[in-house]
């Protein structure tokens, strides 16, 4: 019960568990898990991924959705690895509830307010949120530093 009231395991699930998605994420769209089509994959490739892209933004300039898109993925890919590690973990949160915000509320402009509710992005940023305020990250390479 002690970890739980220390916020180590809330902590290190929270991590784990944004970590990943964000890692998945990437991960699929750069072709890591296989081709567009195959079973359990959702983009597969770049180029599936930036028409989904366009039809998530379709609402701004077309010319800056490419560049978005690649903001995006390096964001994604750096808060996963952060959040993993648990370095920056506070900041690397932080950016995540942004991020995941941004996301949400791009899907529920260009698509209807189900499709981010229906993916949980807003639960995403409302939990990378909680994860920002915690008093302190168990577990972690901020808990190694911040010991001194």
């Amino acid at each position: 019960m002690q970890l739980i009231k220390n916020y180590a395991i809330p902590s290190v699930a929270l991590r784990g568990a944004l970590a990943t998605s964000y890692l998945w994420e990437v991960a699929d769209r750069l072709g890591f898990f296989g081709a567009h089509g195959q079973p359990h994959v959702g983009w597969g490739d770049w180029q599936h991924f930036m028409d989904y892209a366009r039809q998530v933004m379709g609402f701004l300039p077309s010319g800056i959705i490419p560049t978005l898109a690649v903001i995006a993925t390096i964001g994604e890919a750096g808060i996963g690895l952060l959040l993993l590690a648990g370095l920056f973990t506070r900041t690397a949160a932080s950016l995540s509830c942004l991020l995941s915000l941004a996301f949400a509320l791009a899907m529920a402009v260009s698509g209807g307010i189900e499709s981010p509710v229906g993916y949980s992005v807003f639960t995403v940023s409302a939990a990378s949120l909680l994860l920002a305020t915690l008093p302190d990250y168990k577990w972690s390479i901020d808990s190694i530093i911040n010991k001194n």
